[in-house]
């Protein structure tokens, strides 16, 4: 996600630094768990906009180490906040969310509005909630320029496995290479929304430039697609017989049958609407991961 929304901010026109446990070419070192690291780096920076993009990001791990991931997602973003409030506070902030703070929504994930009931159930998802919400207090209590996101499925070239869609294009260019006899798979039936990385990161920098303070907004194209539409249509960019076997150990019986993200809110603020259709990010993923192997 980093390197798209760089890319984003850097052709409209802004100059851009990166911030990360590691320093690198146009990217400064700093531990956000640390808060004279993060009130330095922003002295050094003095940053108009601040995208908050880091946390701990996956759900399973979570179950594995729900304390480091409330670490990460909580205390640091309250690290930044007061970073921002301490050498910036006029600057625009957007924090990032998940859409699995809705939780398990039933035959009302076929259009999720902002204002939908949150129902988190896992420490990811309670982590990502925390973090919006001491955001909010942030925001009213402080008067940042704080908006926040729930952001829906998104992919594109650069997603690391543990991921459905390179799952999938992984499994199958194994399969094609002969390092696999067969592709294994959970759960085909639910239907998410997918977003390609770069609709994703032009939603966010508007968001920076026209979000409402305090206002929570869905990112997500609108358009859900269960995992057997998914596949299907990975085979058939495939074109090789690829046999395909049901994993008990993938299946997640306790998914949302559907959840599908309502935009209406980012639009009508914002102007944002998708631009990028399923069918590239799977063509892409594909291919890299046939570069990849």
């Amino acid at each position: 996600m980093g390197r798209y929304l760089r890319e984003e901010l850097e052709q409209n026109g802004y100059n851009v630094t990166g911030l990360d446990v590691l320093a690198g070419e146009g990217t400064l070192q700093a531990d956000l768990l640390d808060e004279v690291q993060t009130i330095s780096a922003l002295r050094d920076t003095r940053p108009d906009v601040v995208i908050h993009l880091a946390g701990q990001a996956d759900v399973a791990k979570s179950w594995e180490i729900p304390q480091r991931t409330f670490e990460i997602n909580v205390i640091a973003t309250v690290n930044l906040m007061e970073a921002v409030r301490a050498v910036v506070p006029q600057a625009h902030m957007v924090l990032v969310g998940s859409s699995d703070e809705y939780g398990t929504l039933g035959e009302a994930g076929a259009s999720v509005g902002e204002t939908l009931p949150l129902n988190p159930r896992s420490p990811y998802a309670v982590s990502k909630l925390a973090q919006e919400q001491m955001a909010v207090v942030y925001a009213r209590a402080y008067g940042l320029n704080i908006c926040m996101t729930r952001s829906f499925n998104h992919g594109g070239p650069g997603q690391r496995e543990g991921f459905l869609i390179p799952d999938f294009a992984s499994g199958i260019v194994r399969v094609e290479k002969g390092l696999r006899r067969c592709l294994r798979v959970g759960n085909l039936d639910s239907r998410r929304d997918f977003t390609h990385v770069r609709d994703v990161v032009r939603a966010y920098r508007l968001l920076a430039e026209k979000g409402r303070i305090g206002e929570v907004y869905n990112v997500g194209s609108g358009t859900a697609c269960s995992a057997r539409e998914i596949l299907k249509k990975l085979l058939t960019l495939s074109g090789t017989d690829i046999p395909v076997e049901q994993d008990p150990a993938k299946m997640r019986p306790s998914d949302t049958p559907v959840i599908c993200c309502d935009h209406s809110k980012l639009t009508q603020d914002t102007g944002w609407e998708p631009e990028i259709g399923l069918d590239q990010i799977l063509y892409e993923v594909l291919m890299e991961w046939r570069g990849k192997l």
